[in-house]
């Protein structure tokens, strides 16, 4: 070891020192042993600003050791890179220190051996990995948190393009986790070095625009805490009452949302108030009520209800000297603790030595294991979470009172999802506060939600232009995966059934080792993931089918035509039906592959379908089958003379025909006529004729047809 090393055995002593307040000698000594481990395999490697590697490792533990963390955590954060950064492997660390030590260190190291296609991917990968890890342990997250606040501290000596990426990634995802996990000690210093980062101009000078504010406001600050104090004195309560400063960041973000200049926002003065009891708090919050008038709506009760990573506070803003508002926090010393440590605060061992959690950490990490399950891959997952690590708190209820805590803008399909994802994907209605409501409705404070289901019913894509949660966003799109999977397959199979059928074959026919030398041949794994590509128009039904045959003593068939293709309708999202023209039954119709989406179909007059015709390997023939059940979108056009009512007249008469109108758009012609297009839904050609009949007798439409194209 040489002289710099002896500085990094003074920051480890100093670091033993400090442990010694709350940790057994002995695993002290631990402590020491993994860093003299740690110092070894980081032998010669220097950071960017030339100090040895080793300082950070240890940097690193002595931020969780502020937090009361256990020996092996902090064991773990002086190892945190040495399978990344060393040829130390995780088998050693498991042998040297413990399994346990090992799967720490690992959940938080990058996949280094992967290579991957793009930064983004590889970054996504690596978070989902983390995650995962941490639903496992909540230790590999705070070992990571304290990892990236240090780097964080030390960021000047980056360039500045990584700077600001690193800052980017710190303000998208770290700090909003040390938010979830309620370590707000951790999360104000990474949003507020984040900001300096990445916006370096916006918030210096943010900054001393606020140092001449406070300047002022000195006086002020001071007077309010003196009538507090002796206020709350002369109730015989003892407290600590102390103004608490806003961080530049967070004004920053309201400036951003109320799309104010920082000398129009309102200057809150904000005071928290710490006392021994709950029972205190609320009589406190009765005696700053007397002192100072409160505003109306401005009470939040988070003691009662805790927001969902486990802060637990009464929030009032009162009306102040000269009408001023305060904001005013009071809570117990216990939340105080929780509200800057968070899960940290709530740290305890079970005798085996596996970590307990708060219940609301525990929840969230359920949440995460099952929106993992659901992603397709990692860049989703990631997508998924960063929903849900901005949880402006919404709280609501089930029937029987139980409380559910939602993201700002959750609807009802959110609330179904929250409880569990079988209640999601078969729910069809929901009653609010005992009222039918729509499922897209988005819900407030407090209100009680039930929600009806059905067991035949499933998700509806429409669904995803509205829900908010990353867990209802994974879950529909797992879901409609799987059901266009089973569709596509289906339809596969028809389509290869059809063109066997015009070679004088069959699917019974094909020997199994037939299917195997085709799925070799083009590189698939099995026969349903074949009849998927047939299905989706990735491959052509024509070419696999004679693969499947040739070798085969068929009789040929070259010169045979496949018969056309029979549409229910009832196909699900592998067949679509071409917007453009809008084909009903009993309309002739053909259909076009595309690639990835299956068969559109097209009326056969749709003057769109010019490109395709000359493409015989995208055309296919098809037919309405007899019994057909469903509804249809088509286009009428409708010039009515101008007259009052005249709107209101035909579509009630629409409605009256049993037809729902989807769209409407209105044209004014020539100030004495208006043109109408109307988007409706029918089950076929005799209902749209019933409905023009209709429409053809109201006196003031004067022409009436069908658009197609």
């Amino acid at each position: 070891m040489d002289g710099q090393s002896g500085d990094a055995r003074f920051l480890i002593s100093d670091l033993c020192s400090y442990l010694e307040r709350y940790l057994p000698i002995e695993q002290v000594k631990e402590v020491y042993r993994a860093y003299l481990f740690g110092a070894e395999a980081h032998e010669g490697q220097s950071r960017l600003s030339g100090e040895p590697y080793i300082y950070h490792p240890v940097a690193v533990a002595r931020i969780l050791a502020g937090m009361r963390m256990d020996h092996q955590c902090l064991m773990a954060a002086i190892l945190h890179d040495v399978i990344e950064d060393t040829e130390t492997a995780k088998e050693q660390l498991a042998t040297e220190f413990s399994p346990e030590i090992a799967e720490l260190v690992d959940g938080v190291s990058k996949l280094t051996q992967i290579k991957f296609r793009s930064r983004a991917e590889a970054q996504a990968e690596n978070f989902r990995k983390m995650m995962l890890a941490m639903t496992k342990d909540i230790r590999v997250i705070m070992i990571k948190l304290a990892d990236r606040l240090h780097n964080m501290r030390t960021l000047g000596v980056m360039a500045p393009n990584k700077a600001r990426r690193i800052a980017r990634e710190t303000l998208d995802i770290y700090a909003p986790i040390a938010n979830r996990l309620g370590i707000n000690s951790i999360r104000h210093e990474l949003e507020e070095l984040g900001m300096a980062a990445h916006w370096p101009w916006r918030y210096n000078i943010l900054r001393s625009a606020l140092r001449k504010r406070r300047g002022n406001r000195k006086e002020v600050v001071s007077n309010i805490e003196e009538v507090l104090r002796g206020r709350l004195q002369q109730e015989g309560f003892d407290g600590e009452i102390y103004g608490r400063e806003k961080h530049v960041y967070s004004i920053y973000r309201k400036m951003l949302e109320k799309k104010l200049p920082l000398s129009e926002l309102a200057d809150v003065y904000a005071f928290r108030i710490i006392v021994d009891s709950v029972d205190t708090c609320y009589r406190v919050l009765g005696v700053v009520h007397n002192l100072y008038r409160p505003v109306p709506g401005r009470f939040k009760d988070y003691i009662a209800i805790p927001k969902a990573n486990g802060y637990q506070s009464l929030h009032t803003v009162l009306f102040g000297p000269h009408g001023l508002p305060i904001e005013i926090q009071i809570r117990t010393r216990e939340m105080h603790r929780v509200a800057e440590e968070g899960i940290a605060a709530h740290w305890q061992y079970k005798t085996t030595g596996g970590a307990l959690t708060p219940d609301t950490a525990a929840e969230w990490l359920r949440n995460l294991l099952e929106v993992q399950k659901d992603s397709g891959n990692s860049m989703e997952f990631l997508e998924h979470v960063k929903v849900d690590l901005f949880p402006d708190e919404v709280y609501v209820f089930t029937p029987r009172g139980q409380i559910f805590v939602l993201p700002k803008g959750a609807t009802v399909i959110d609330f179904a999802y929250a409880i569990h994802s079988d209640v999601g994907n078969r729910c069809v209605a929901a009653r609010i506060d005992r009222r039918l409501a729509p499922l897209r409705s988005q819900l407030r404070n407090g209100q009680t939600v039930e929600i009806i289901t059905n067991p035949n019913s499933r998700p509806n894509p429409a669904w995803l232009d509205f829900v908010v949660t990353g867990k209802a966003r994974a879950t529909i799109r797992s879901f409609l995966k799987r059901l266009e999977q089973q569709e596509a397959i289906e339809l596969g199979r028809r389509l290869l059934e059809r063109e066997l059928d015009a070679l004088g074959a069959s699917l019974e026919q094909i020997t199994q080792d037939d299917t195997d030398r085709v799925l070799a041949e083009i590189g698939l794994d099995n026969f349903d993931h074949l009849l998927e590509q047939v299905g989706l128009g990735n491959r052509m039904a024509k070419l696999v089918a004679r693969l499947l045959i040739a070798s085969e003593d068929q009789p040929s068939a070259e010169g045979a035509a496949a018969g056309s293709l029979t549409i229910k309708g009832t196909e699900g999202m592998v067949v679509s039906f071409a917007k453009c023209c809008g084909p009903i039954p009993g309309d002739p119709v053909v259909a076009i592959f595309s690639p990835g989406r299956g068969l559109v179909v097209h009326h056969h007059d749709c003057p769109n379908l010019g490109d395709f015709r000359r493409q015989g390997q995208s055309w296919l023939d098809v037919q309405w089958a007899e019994e057909i059940d469903g509804e249809f979108s088509t286009t009428i056009r409708i010039d009515a003379g101008n007259q009052r009512g005249m709107l209101a007249t035909i579509a009630s008469l629409i409605a009256e025909e049993g037809s729902n109108i989807e769209d409407v758009r209105s044209e004014e012609r020539d100030g004495l006529s208006t043109s109408l297009r109307f988007v409706v839904s029918v089950r076929g050609r005799k209902h749209l004729a019933h409905i023009i009949r209709r429409l053809k007798k109201v006196p003031f439409v004067m022409r009436i047809n069908r658009v197609i194209g």
